[in-house]
């Protein structure tokens, strides 16, 4: 299954709700979540900056983690971005792949 990286920061609400709840009941809460769309939360890790949250989790595909992402981001209390993670031997099919491409310029 493919991995993702998630990048969270709460927004108005959602910090009000972190606060209330405290950080592991939303960990299990983005793990019910993730479980719901075929798919596992492997780590979970808060952060100072300008992230409040990464997480990387296996989801089926690609418009699985879309309709998470978009549920999330809709609901106001949080704007996470997604980042698709690939393998060593996923980047060395890559590297094998032969495509015709020219440069701007040449």
């Amino acid at each position: 299954m493919p991995k993702y990286m998630f990048q969270a920061s709460y927004v108005g609400e959602g910090v009000k709700g972190l606060l209330k709840e405290g950080g592991s009941k939303r960990r299990e809460a983005v793990a019910h979540a993730i479980k719901g769309m075929g798919g596992k939360l492997e780590e979970f890790y808060y952060a100072f900056g300008d992230d409040d949250v990464f997480a990387i989790a296996e989801l089926p595909d690609n418009v699985s983690t879309a309709a998470l992402t978009i549920l999330i981001n809709a609901s106001g209390a949080a704007s996470v971005k997604t980042v698709v993670l690939l393998t060593p031997e996923e980047i060395d099919q890559a590297t094998k792949k032969s495509i015709d491409y020219r440069p701007p310029g040449r």
